[in-house]
């Protein structure tokens, strides 16, 4: 069965047991879909967000995040998918037309998720994603940049004791490869809520796009330290370990040649 299917009709003996034990319902989902996000298993969330709607088909914000797990999992055209029958409910909702926008934006299709963005801010969006949807978006159109760095600052600042949303942002700066963009967001965010491993995994990341090995290394120990059996996270460090092994070859090499 694949993973769409999945999500539309769930897996029955887990939802049978819910029942039985009284104490599962879309709120109690809601915050397994919000905890799996925010530790940056996006698979988990989605399962859990779709969960919500099995109990209630109304929760807008369970169809966004549905969309938007599968956006983190470069799962575009499912996204874009479950983004079209979210409107088809809610035909009006800022949020779900700014996922619909980053839907098509992460296809290519940069004049489509325009006009949906457009459509998001004029539907009266003026939470925090709308404006980091519209930066992602503007970001896909390029020759924007600037544009989309203001979209972004506004989306920070809607939110601006939010961890989340900085941290999201410099996800979406390395998606489009701007490395350097994406090293001020999750500072912030690791600012915020130092005590969380995924933020330093990101940290490390956008270190190492730089070039900042050494700093990199320690941000994904420090990551390791505080979620240990994290496999992103040990990958992560193997990686470093292999790439600063052949960084080590190159300079050697480079100093026999040069002297």
């Amino acid at each position: 069965m694949s993973r769409f299917s999945n999500l539309e009709f769930g897996d029955q003996s887990e939802q049978a047991g819910g029942f039985r034990q009284g104490l599962r319902d879309d709120n109690h989902y809601m915050k397994m879909a919000v905890q799996g996000l925010e530790n940056g298993d996006f698979k988990m969330a989605l399962k859990h967000y779709s969960r919500v709607l099995e109990y209630n088909p109304d929760v807008v914000g369970a169809w966004l995040g549905q969309v938007r797990m599968l956006v983190e999992l470069k799962e575009y055209q499912g996204a874009g998918m479950w983004a079209d029958k979210a409107l088809e409910r809610f035909p009006n909702a800022p949020d779900l037309l700014a996922a619909k926008a980053v839907t098509l934006a992460r296809s290519g299709e940069a004049d489509s998720a325009l006009a949906f963005s457009d459509a998001s801010i004029e539907a009266g969006g003026g939470s925090a994603y709308v404006w980091m949807a519209r930066g992602d978006v503007l970001l896909a159109c390029r020759e924007k940049e600037q544009a989309s760095r203001f979209c972004f600052e506004k989306a920070v600042s809607i939110e601006a004791d939010d961890w989340v949303v900085p941290w999201l942002i410099s996800r979406i700066y390395r998606i489009y490869k701007k490395f350097a963009l994406a090293m001020n967001p999750i500072r912030r965010a690791v600012e915020l809520q130092a005590g969380h491993g995924i933020l330093w995994l990101q940290l490390g990341y956008c270190q190492q796009d730089l070039g900042l090995f050494n700093a990199a290394g320690q941000s994904f120990t420090q990551a390791r330290e505080l979620i240990p059996e994290n496999i992103e996270i040990i990958q992560a460090l193997l990686d470093h370990s292999q790439m600063s092994w052949w960084q080590g070859i190159h300079r050697r090499l480079t100093r026999f040649l040069t002297t």
